[in-house]
């Protein structure tokens, strides 16, 4: 059913065919000062996802919007958050429509691997009935009982009340580069795990997959923009900024797990390529200053 796309180097390595996905666009006012090149009244951001095709199915890392969030945004949508980040909504850019523009079904993802439950992130998990989907303990306790206003708006149960198969996480593991890892991940092969990088949610993690030359390390949304991870001089854009400040669980520690993003970046950047969920810049490859500045963090194009 599945051709073996798993491949063995001669060292003995598991490698995976991965594929860059933008699974829902939103344009926020703001422009540049939000994403930092626009230089229009609106900026560009993206729901950066992974499709890993191994030889036994397919593995999703993050969902962004799924089609019944196109097709009846709301209740299952924040009106408030929606405002502010006015995604497109385009059941082209769904993951399900993506995989069917590959000639897959949804039946062949096996299992989806989500950095947090945000709703641009958890979207189209009842997209994929067959999944197990894993994620952090932590996490999963947080969105169902959505403590605050701003919990009630990022947490939207609706997008996950048919029945899901979940398999929950503790952050405790064997080490990845200096940080705790979950590598025991039920029905994945070890070359896939979790990272706990809590502080933007309670159970943010980011998932890490073994590429053909260095490990791939989805940071989900433990920064939004490129230049956070900026070795000696990082920035961010004030409406990204902002929005960091307004959505974060614990502020030392969404800092403290940068710094450490930071100093893998630095210190492994020919091993690790990291990238974050929502810069479109990331995503497609562009700024070859960027790319020969730091060639871990800027992917190829999609």
């Amino acid at each position: 059913m599945f051709p073996l796309l798993r491949r063995v180097c001669s060292r003995g390595a598991t490698m995976f065919d991965i594929h860059h996905l933008n699974c829902g666009t939103m344009c926020p006012w703001g422009g540049g000062f939000v994403d930092g090149v626009s230089g229009g009244l609106t900026a560009r951001l993206v729901c950066h996802c992974l499709l890993v095709e191994t030889d036994d199915g397919l593995v999703l890392v993050d969902t962004g919007f799924g089609t019944e969030d196109v097709a009846e945004p709301h209740p299952r949508l924040s009106r408030p958050l929606t405002t502010l980040l006015r995604p497109l909504l385009d059941v082209g850019e769904t993951a399900l429509a993506r995989l069917h523009a590959r000639g897959y079904r949804a039946s062949d993802v096996r299992h989806i691997i989500l950095t947090h439950l945000d709703f641009e992130h958890a979207g189209g998990i009842e997209d994929f009935p067959d999944a197990t989907v894993h994620v952090m303990a932590d996490e999963l306790d947080a969105a169902r009982h959505r403590g605050g206003l701003v919990a009630r708006g990022r947490y939207r149960p609706h997008q996950w009340e048919d029945p899901v198969r979940w398999r929950t996480y503790h952050p405790e593991g064997e080490p990845w580069f200096g940080f705790p890892a979950v590598r025991a991940l039920e029905g994945l092969p070890p070359e896939i795990l979790m990272v706990p990088l809590p502080g933007h949610t309670a159970g943010h993690a980011g998932v890490a997959v073994k590429g053909r030359d260095r490990w791939l390390l989805h940071a989900g949304d433990a920064y939004f923009y490129r230049e956070e991870l900026d070795p000696t001089t990082p920035t961010c854009t004030p409406g990204l900024a902002a929005w960091q400040s307004l959505m974060e669980v614990d502020h030392d520690l969404r800092l403290a797990n940068q710094a450490r993003l930071r100093e893998l970046a630095r210190h492994h950047g020919d091993e690790v390529r990291i990238f974050c969920a929502h810069d479109a810049i990331e995503l497609e490859g562009r700024g070859r200053a960027l790319a020969a500045k730091r060639p871990a963090r800027v992917l190829e194009p999609v």
